[in-house]
């Protein structure tokens, strides 16, 4: 079901490109394309929803602010945003909302690939005294993240696989 949303909304393209952990590639998930309308975001939110055990939920801006604060929604949870870099204005802040050193945190990410973004938001969360246990992502593409994030004691967990959203 996840599968069609995303290829009937057009959120997977084929092409050249660059995606951001440097790689090129043949196919580009476009999550934002998915998130921006109502019915499929809903729909990811309840999905994502189904293995959240953390305390709070967080975010990498931009892509995952959509699904994250929808699930947060859902879940009646507080959430976190991660910045991709601190801002050079007013708090200087790298994490934005509240929480207490010690909760657990769950990530919300759109697509992983070699998981490069999320486990630099996994040392912020840390850095600033929250458990990370679990990465929870609408697209694994396979190329590395879930055996990067293993090495870091955090687990992927994704809605769909490469694997999965490619095959006839």
């Amino acid at each position: 079901m996840l599968k069609e949303k995303l290829i009937g909304c057009g959120a997977v393209r084929f092409g050249d490109f660059i995606l951001t952990s440097g790689k090129k590639s043949n196919y580009y998930v476009d999550i934002k394309k998915a998130s921006t309308k109502a019915e499929i975001l809903d729909f990811i939110a309840n999905e994502l929803s189904k293995y959240v055990k953390g305390d709070l939920l967080a975010g990498v801006e931009l892509g995952a602010i959509p699904l994250t604060v929808a699930t947060a929604l859902k879940m009646k949870k507080d959430y976190l945003i991660i910045r991709k870099e601190t801002k050079k204005h007013g708090t200087k802040k790298l994490i934005e909302g509240d929480f207490r050193k010690g909760l657990t945190v769950d990530i919300i990410e759109d697509v992983v690939t070699t998981g490069g973004s999320v486990l630099r938001a996994v040392r912020i969360l840390r850095e600033a005294g929250l458990k990370v246990e679990r990465v929870i992502c609408v697209v694994d593409r396979e190329e590395g993240g879930k055996e990067n994030l293993k090495k870091e004691n955090v687990v992927l967990i994704s809605l769909l696989t490469a694997s999965q959203l490619l095959s006839k």
